[in-house]
């Protein structure tokens, strides 16, 4: 069988080697490109007659997978799977797998630090002390005692609610499937946007999710809540988040993820909006979670090659 790993997905080339020798002994081609391409005609080239691949978070389309007739198998570098045409896969009864908890852990220490930038004014601080001024004017706000609102109570999210008692937080969660968790309040969705200090987005994108947060959503919160999204940028509706910034309806926001990958065309709307950070998509990058994410979309190819398929999306 060929395998092809379209992107470096932070493969070491000595890593890569062991994994290519792994495989040729057991009868398998391994290759692997050591840049990123998007296009849709090079993934197809560098697809070409592969029964498996692997890709992160680059779009796969039905037109890609119709030009890959050999293909049985993707395992994807990346915890959502909304990139991938799911319904040609289930047509063509091709196997998708996620890398499930690879940055757990990653995204959720970043929540808390895109929080704590919010709220202790952390990066207009450094701008200002780099153009000659001083704390005038700055006033930051504790983390401590504060109500965290988890939406999704999946890893990410009970990471992050984990970690927010550590802060002596009150941790209030509104999750679609029934739950129970110990220190963790369940709640409605209208009774989480009214009563939450810190709203933190941990959904996937889906039907149901898609503009989650919107105008109406803005107006339950309170005015002094602050917003993070490290989920999918069209979980929040952009507009309306500028808005809910500009006409104070809320204190502050942090969005790590956006209406597609950056970098975002320079009139994007977010640029306008006051009180906010922008981080270009990195919550689940680091060294700790890129070496895991590696063996667990190995971990899955080779399970599958076994017949014990794990991590199955569709």
């Amino acid at each position: 069988m060929k395998f092809s790993i379209l992107e470096p997905i932070g493969i070491t080339a000595c890593k890569y080697e062991e994994l290519k020798q792994e495989f040729k002994t057991l009868g398998h081609e391994l290759i692997f490109f050591t840049d990123r391409k998007e296009q849709e005609q090079e993934l197809i080239k560098r697809a070409e007659g592969a029964d498996a691949i692997v890709v992160s978070n680059i779009p796969i389309t039905k037109t890609f997978l119709d030009a890959c007739p050999n293909l049985s198998m993707i395992s994807v570098a990346f915890t959502g799977v909304d990139h991938i045409d799911m319904n040609t896969c289930r047509e063509r009864n091709i196997l998708v797998s996620n890398a499930a908890g690879f940055s757990t852990e990653s995204v959720a220490e970043l929540t808390i630090g895109m929080i704590l930038s919010v709220y202790r004014k952390i990066v207009s601080g450094d701008a200002i002390t780099r153009f000659g001024g001083d704390r005038a004017g700055f006033l930051g706000t504790e983390l401590n005692g504060k109500t965290i609102g988890i939406v999704g109570a999946g890893a990410i999210g009970l990471r992050v609610a984990e970690i927010a008692k550590v802060f002596n937080c009150r941790v209030i969660a509104f999750n679609r499937s029934k739950k129970s968790v110990e220190g963790v309040e369940f709640v409605s969705m209208a009774t989480l946007l009214k009563e939450a200090d810190v709203v933190s987005l941990h959904v996937p994108l889906t039907t149901e999710t898609k503009g989650l947060i919107g105008k109406e959503e803005f107006k339950i919160m309170k005015s002094s809540a602050i917003l993070v999204n490290t989920a999918r940028g069209p979980v929040v509706d952009s507009d309306a988040l500028c808005e809910a910034l500009e006409n104070g309806e809320i204190a502050g926001a942090a969005v790590d993820v956006y209406e597609k990958e950056p970098p975002l065309a320079k009139e994007h709307v977010l640029f306008a909006a006051p009180n906010l950070i922008m981080l270009p998509h990195l919550a689940f990058a680091s060294h700790e979670s890129f070496d895991k994410r590696i063996d667990i979309v190995m971990e899955n190819i080779r399970l599958w090659l076994q017949g014990k398929p794990r991590n199955m999306m569709n």
